[in-house]
Parts: C-alpha cells; structure tokens; sequence
C-alpha cells in the first residue's frame, strides 16, 4: 500500500445497539469472539499498514484500555473529539488535522471486514492514485448486503451501499469552517459537482446496523 496512515472511526454512540452497547462502545462488541474493532486491525495489519488512528468520544477509555492492553504491533494514536462529539465528519477531520500525511483509507469498525478485502482494497487504491483522486468509496450492490434492509449510511447510486470502507486526501475538507459536521455533506457536494468516486466490491457486505442483525449475525455460519 501507498497509503501509510489508517483511520477508525469509534466515537458513535452505538444507539440502534442499545442495551448492548450501555456500558460496551460498540467496536468492542464481538462477533465469532473477535471485537470489530480487533477484526478491522486486522485487516490493517493484512495490508501492511503501520501506523493506526483512532478517534472516540463515547466510553473512550474502554477502546484505549483495549488498545493498550493488546500488543497488536502498530503506531497507534488514539484521538479523541473532545467535549462534544464530532460527528462523522468532524470526527474525521479531527484525525487528519493530527497527521504530516495527504492521504488516508478510513474504515467504520461497523462492517465485518476479513482477509479477503486486502485484494479490492489495493485495487482500489491503485485507481486512486493512477487517477490522482481525491476520493474514492467502497460500495456493494444492495443485493449483497446481509441485512435486507439496510439503505447504508451513504449511497452514491440506488442499487449500491456504501461499505464503510474510503481513501480519501486532505484537500476534501479545505475551506471548511465547521468543526462538526457529517461526512455526508462533504459527498453530496461532490456529488453535485460530479466528482464524487466508487469502487464496486464483490463480498458479501455484513453490517453491524441493529440489535436484530447482531443476533442474527451471531447465529450465521
């Protein structure tokens, strides 16, 4: 990868999660005894990334007491939203204002990320800066998503969803004067202008949306 610097995003609440996530941030919960956030790690360390970001905000200290009590072989730095929670994008910008680099790849914890992505990821990597974009999402068609229901956090056409899985330079937040903010508004601008960009995946797309899915998801083989 040329990308050297990955960022988490672990600072929601967690609320469609609810009682589970009262006293469990949700990239703690785990699926298969392994958190979402150690199977995201992992997925990092398969695409011999070295140094990790994390941001938080809601029971901080239980993902930095995981963070540290585990050697999982990374520069990481925690960064947290402060006082007041960031939202998506201010959360992200948050990160990136703490870093020398231009370019990130940025996971939500949220999705069940395996081995088998590291192959799409460099492809997708690859079209980003053989194009020398400034954005690049991954996205499934909606028939590969697990849950059924799920209309995914962004989408850039009807028939896909946003994995929860971008590359993306610095330069999308220049001339920005919000400190908080979704990231949605940052790609509905892009949108507008027609330069918003997606990486079509062909795994099954497993999201951690509700309580429902996560039992479900537990039961699944």
């Amino acid at each position: 990868m040329k990308i050297k610097t990955a960022i988490i995003l672990c600072a929601g609440f967690g609320k469609r999660l609810m009682p589970l996530t009262e006293k469990t941030p949700k990239p703690l919960l785990k699926i298969n005894e392994i958190s979402l956030l150690e199977n995201t790690i992992n997925l990092i360390k398969v695409l011999e990334i070295k140094s990790l970001k994390i941001n938080t905000f809601y029971l901080s200290n239980k993902i930095k007491d995981f963070i540290f009590s585990n050697n999982f072989d990374l520069e990481i730095q925690i960064i947290e939203d402060g006082k007041e929670i960031l939202d998506t994008g201010g959360g992200l910008l948050n990160v990136v204002n703490n870093s020398v680099e231009t370019d990130f790849i940025v996971f939500n914890p949220d999705t069940i990320w395996n081995a088998e992505y590291a192959n799409e990821i460099k492809q997708m990597e690859n079209l980003y800066f053989k194009n020398k974009l400034e954005n690049i999402l991954m996205v499934v068609k909606k028939d590969l998503s697990f849950d059924k229901r799920f209309k995914g956090d962004f989408s850039l056409d009807v028939n896909y969803i946003y994995t929860g899985c971008q590359i993306i330079n610095k330069k999308i937040f220049k001339n920005l004067s919000k400190k908080i903010f979704s990231m949605n508004e940052i790609w509905d601008n892009y949108i507008k202008k027609e330069n918003l960009y997606g990486f079509e995946s062909s795994i099954e797309f497993l999201h951690l949306t509700d309580k429902d899915i996560y039992e479900k998801l537990l039961q699944k083989d």
